[in-house]
């Protein structure tokens, strides 16, 4: 019995800790893309400040051009934080389910200590006198 309730605890952390990591990738997500727009903000800015848009002119603001890669790079971070989450979501769906099979075990272990009683039946009168 002592195992198994140390089974049911170590699959509660698991999915606690499944549920915390794809929050935080969640958190991370958003707060890149909010980067990735302030970013994406300055090189239109910076664009518009020097009347140059085209990457390969020799007139193109190299300070464009440095925010513009910093951009992209956070873009390629997203795309790979994205496939972790899926991965995590996934491992998350595992841990619940396992987590669904050691409580059902446990309770299937645990003494009854009162009947299963249908809803809306009650106790016969010479049942409760007993």
């Amino acid at each position: 019995m002592r195992s198994r309730e140390s089974l049911l605890r170590l699959n509660r952390f698991r999915v606690e800790d499944c549920r915390r990591q794809v929050s935080d990738m969640d958190l991370m997500i958003q707060d890149l893309m909010r980067k990735h727009d302030d970013l994406d903000n300055h090189v239109k800015f910076e664009e518009q400040r020097t009347g140059v848009s085209d990457v390969n002119n020799v007139n193109y603001s190299m300070a464009a051009k440095s925010v513009r890669g910093r951009r992209d790079n956070i873009l390629a971070t997203v795309a790979e934080l994205r496939d972790q989450h899926e991965a995590m979501v996934e491992r998350l769906k595992e841990a619940e389910a396992d987590l669904r099979k050691v409580e059902m075990l446990v309770e299937k272990e645990t003494p009854m200590s009162k009947p299963i009683m249908a809803a809306g039946t009650a106790m016969p009168a010479a049942a409760l006198a007993r």
